[in-house]
């Protein structure tokens, strides 16, 4: 059973309930302020009541946007007397006081601190995201042999279009070489770096897919930039058709030294899968992994212009290698398949080596995961 909220973060709809999947009420928030922490909260409530709904399961895995959806998991766990299993996708708090979000002498950072300790040392198991998270959250005490790494993935076959490419680029209106972002729109995301890029490469499209807050003052700062254009959150289904129309997808963090170890980033794998040349601006382990692949431009964090430039002056031919050559690479090296079999395989020795009985799951046959999507 997965319990994520209600809203559904890529389409900004409304989530419905069914089998295997559980939404639950968040409050609304717009903004980094404290609206936000309030949903947060809200989420961890509602979760952790949704979860002791159920029937007991044999495993808890609480993935953490946010320390407050890991507290909800081991409360669940801890109440119904089962494994708990922490993921961790961004390195809370410590990515808020790199990002100048957060004093590291405030309150509030001593207190994420604890929650973050406690969680760690309650995990059965603490899956990363990305390798370079490891040293790091050893360093918090965690012993090696508790931390398993099993990154985000994709699989080709998810992104096979519905329409032939000519078809799908008039659908969108993509009548020039067109660079696709397709993710959030955050203070994380440094998209006001792709906004300077993009007026400085004016021969070349660049349209941004997604939804976030920093969404309303980042079409406000681009009124100007003419080869800018603003799309509304898709299905996950429709991203394949947005992904074959481009020339090329972007990926673009802030200068925040973290994320050069730090991150797992689903879009890059999307593009990757989806057989799509890519452009980033994140050394370390994403550009170590675009430049190992042969897929696609690694640029400096702020000089998103020249890869721009590149994608603008290249050759379809050249284009068309390097996304091939993503696609090769992630097929035979990070699957969504071959990652779920791992993360399955973790699961299931931690059910074993406790003695928990296998018969008691959910109602669908699956342990209970919360998402604080």
């Amino acid at each position: 059973m997965v319990i994520a909220g209600r809203l559904n973060m890529a389409t900004g709809q409304p989530q419905r309930a069914e089998p295997g999947f559980r939404p639950v009420a968040v409050t609304p928030y717009r903004g980094n302020g404290l609206g936000r922490v309030v949903n947060w909260a809200s989420y961890a409530v509602t979760a952790a009541a949704a979860g002791l709904g159920q029937p007991r399961p044999n495993l808890v895995y609480a993935s953490s946007p946010h320390l407050l959806a890991g507290l909800s998991g081991w409360i669940v766990a801890a109440i119904r007397r089962t494994p708990f299993v922490l993921e961790i996708r961004d390195l809370w708090p410590r990515v808020l006081v790199d990002m100048g979000k957060l004093a590291e002498s405030s309150l509030t950072y001593r207190v994420l601190e604890r929650v973050e300790l406690f969680l760690y040392r309650r995990a059965r198991r603490v899956v990363i995201m990305a390798p370079g998270l490891r040293s790091v959250i050893e360093g918090k005490g965690v012993e090696p042999e508790r931390i398993a790494f099993i990154p985000n993935a994709a699989d080709p076959a998810d992104f096979v279009p519905s329409a032939p490419r000519d078809e799908l680029r008039r659908r969108y209106g993509f009548t020039r070489r067109t660079a696709v972002y397709a993710g959030a729109h955050g203070p994380a995301n440094g998209l006001d770096l792709l906004l300077c890029a993009a007026r400085a490469v004016p021969e070349l499209d660049v349209v941004l897919v997604g939804s976030g807050v920093d969404k309303p003052r980042l079409q406000a700062t681009a009124y100007d930039i003419h080869n800018v254009r603003f799309l509304d959150p898709v299905p996950k289904t429709e991203m394949p058709d947005i992904l074959h129309a481009a020339d090329v997808g972007v990926h673009v963090l802030a200068d925040v030294e973290l994320f050069r170890a730090g991150v797992s980033p689903n879009k890059v794998f999307d593009y990757m899968a989806a057989g799509l040349p890519i452009i980033t601006n994140s050394p370390g382990v994403v550009g170590d992994l675009v430049a190992g692949a042969g897929s696609g431009y690694v640029v400096a964090p702020g000089n998103l212009a020249h890869g721009l430039g590149q994608v603008a002056q290249a050759g379809s031919a050249e284009l068309a290698k390097l996304g091939a050559a993503g696609r090769q690479w992630i097929q035979h090296n990070q699957s969504r398949t071959a990652m779920s079999d791992a993360l399955a395989r973790l699961l299931a020795s931690v059910v074993n080596e406790t003695g928990e009985p296998r018969k008691s799951r959910t109602p669908d046959g699956s342990d209970l995961s919360c998402r604080a999507d």
